[in-house]
């Protein structure tokens, strides 16, 4: 269920933000450099604790996610160095072969992250 103390267009404004108070036009900046209008300026001034406190919270899990993005290649390493050893024919079909089904499981979020490129962020998606 949605907060109703978050106004979505407050709140999408806010997370296009980078919140640097340009000296040419008296307002904060979209994420790409283009200067808020006067309206969109006078919409983040009404920005509540709430809304602040939402974009934290996602910003952080923003964070979390491109560092697992990041982490994944060595992280997957580490998870496959275990069944590798067992090997004497060191190849991946041969360690998945190795793994029970939780394995396997976590193998391909691994695998997934270490695939994937990082998303931008954008609001209420974090």
């Amino acid at each position: 269920m949605a907060n109703p103390d978050i106004n979505p267009y407050v709140f999408a404004l806010l997370c296009d933000s980078d919140f640097k108070r340009r000296d040419d036009t008296g307002t904060w900046s979209h994420r790409d450099g283009r200067p808020f209008s006067k309206e969109e300026q006078a919409l983040a001034g009404r920005a509540t604790l709430a809304e602040f406190e939402e974009l934290s919270a996602q910003l952080t899990r923003y964070r979390k996610y491109v560092q697992a993005i990041h982490d994944a290649p060595e992280v997957m390493n580490r998870f496959l160095a275990p069944f590798m050893k067992q090997l004497t024919e060191k190849n991946l079909g041969n360690a998945v072969g190795l793994m029970s089904k939780d394995e396997r499981a976590e193998f391909n979020r691994l695998f997934a992250l270490a695939d994937e490129r990082v998303r931008p962020f954008i609001a209420n998606t974090f």
